[in-house]
């Protein structure tokens, strides 16, 4: 619980995580976050077999929230997307049908998302989805702080779509060796660049995204301009010194200013667009209802995590051990541990 407070507070955290049955509140679209083609009828055949929900797809992650109860929910970060096929699935809703898989890692373990669009010969379940995570991924600058990157060409700053130059300066000095190495900043809308002048691929790109501190403070080379970056990408510190102290200081408040002004209005640079805008997440949301049922075992500690039935088909290759239930008398395989047979028939 700790560490995930600690990651909302160094940042954005959509694109990042994977979260299953979070709060509502967890699935509004933070700033800078759009939402670009929404479904209605889209069933999440791992984990919520016969389940329909709708399918917000936005430029940060895909959101699936179930129609009978919102509280039952997915919030997909791309980042932590390996790959996304096409194969087909068993569908209580469709039967054998083509579905979108999208293969996972997050936090060292392995998990599949499989959803099956309820709209018969309907391509545009498979096509957005591919489309826009094709556009995130060729978009990492915007975002993710780079080290020695194809960045500079002929000593100019090799720019973004939708990137503007703010200032350029040059005698700066990057304190990261003993002696440091002087080079240039190029300060953009998006980012802050250096590269060492006499090798261009010598250099760093730091998006505002992943800057958590940017101060003035001393160092052993004198008073020195510090971008503390995020602990998602490494939590690195860098420092750079210039020339007089009035540029410094004019340096770091320009530098303070922009990383003020992205926190509000951040530039994630995934840039794809639909014919059709589709509706507000708000409208695809259902209002919370109380089931006329009894609900048998709600013990928290008996029941299975929420993520278990997502584990990628690599937790599942060998064979489990076939075992004597006391409880139903029969041979059955041996459940994993944290499920019980009173428990899964109770599920259903």
């Amino acid at each position: 619980m700790g560490r995930k407070k600690d990651q909302e507070e160094d940042g954005v955290w959509q694109d990042r995580e994977i979260r299953f049955d979070s709060p509502v509140a967890s699935l509004e679209l933070r700033p800078g976050e759009v939402a670009i083609d929404s479904m209605g009828s889209v069933e999440d055949t791992k984990g919520n077999n016969g389940e329909k929900g709708s399918l917000s797809i936005t430029n940060l992650r895909l959101i699936w929230i179930c129609t009978r109860s919102a509280k039952v929910n997915l919030s997909v970060g791309y980042s932590a997307v390996i790959s996304i096929n096409i194969r087909t699935a068993n569908s209580r809703l469709r039967g054998n049908t083509q579905a979108l898989y999208v293969m996972t890692k997050y936090n060292d373990s392995r998990f599949e998302f499989v959803f099956t669009n309820l709209v018969r010969s309907s391509p545009r379940l498979f096509t957005t989805v591919q489309a826009v995570y094709r556009a995130y991924d060729t978009s990492r600058l915007y975002r993710d702080l780079k080290l020695r990157g194809a960045i500079i060409k002929n000593k100019s700053l090799v720019m973004l779509p939708g990137e503007q130059m703010i200032n350029k300066v040059v005698g700066v000095w990057n304190l990261s060796s003993d002696q440091g190495n002087l080079g240039t900043f190029f300060i953009t809308n998006v980012r802050l660049v250096w590269h060492a002048n006499l090798a261009e691929n010598f250099n760093v790109s730091i998006p505002y995204m992943q800057m958590k501190v940017v101060r003035v403070r001393d160092s052993k080379f004198g008073p020195a301009l510090v971008v503390e970056a995020s602990q998602r990408c490494g939590g690195d510190i860098l420092g750079f010194r210039m020339d007089p102290p009035e540029q410094l200081q004019a340096i770091f408040k320009e530098v303070q200013s922009l990383h003020q002004i992205y926190s509000v209005t951040p530039i994630f640079g995934v840039d794809f667009s639909t014919e059709e805008k589709p509706p507000p997440l708000q409208e695809l949301q259902v209002e919370r209802s109380q089931d006329d049922v009894e609900i048998v075992g709600d013990d928290e500690e008996d029941a299975p995590e929420a993520f278990a039935a997502y584990y990628a088909d690599s937790h599942q290759q060998e064979a489990r051990e076939v075992e004597l239930s006391q409880e139903l008398g029969l041979a059955i395989e041996k459940l994993p541990e944290g499920f019980t047979a009173k428990g899964l028939w109770s599920v259903v």
